[in-house]
């Protein structure tokens, strides 16, 4: 008997977590060619997200802008690649899982219910970013 079926895709895409402090909504597409939040603001080349809620936090918590902080649920609409500002360079491998793509991600969700970092924790993060732009070192590889 000849074996006709196909793999079809799944209904189910992997959802991820993206920080920041943008308001969305679900539905609303985050994509490249915005001011990103970081560093000097370029128009980014690439958006990042994270398998991981701890490293979306990091995300909210280091956004600029006045907004509050928040964490969303999305879906990517193309493929990933590993975030080259921390694969390999401050973390062996990639155990925060983050990713970049150039391809638009879309909001299917906010996770309201999560906490924060320890302030003083979040002020040595911000600190080392400040001191890494005064020697003109860039936190995001674009």
């Amino acid at each position: 008997m000849e074996n006709t079926q196909t793999t079809a895709p799944s209904p189910f895409s992997p959802t991820y977590f993206h920080g920041t402090r943008a308001d969305l909504q679900p539905g609303d597409l985050i994509q490249t060619g915005i001011n990103s939040n970081y560093g000097k603001q370029n128009k980014a080349k690439y958006i990042y997200l994270t398998a991981t809620l701890d490293a979306a936090i990091w995300g909210a918590e280091l956004a600029l802008g006045e907004g509050r902080e928040r964490i969303y649920l999305v879906e990517a609409t193309g493929p990933l690649e590993d975030d080259p500002n921390v694969t390999d360079k401050k973390f062996p491998g990639n155990p925060t899982r983050s990713y970049r793509s150039k391809h638009p991600f879309k909001v299917v969700g906010e996770v309201t219910v999560w906490s924060s970092h320890p302030a003083a924790q979040v002020k040595a993060m911000k600190e080392a970013l400040a001191k890494l732009k005064d020697q003109g070192i860039e936190a995001i590889e674009d």
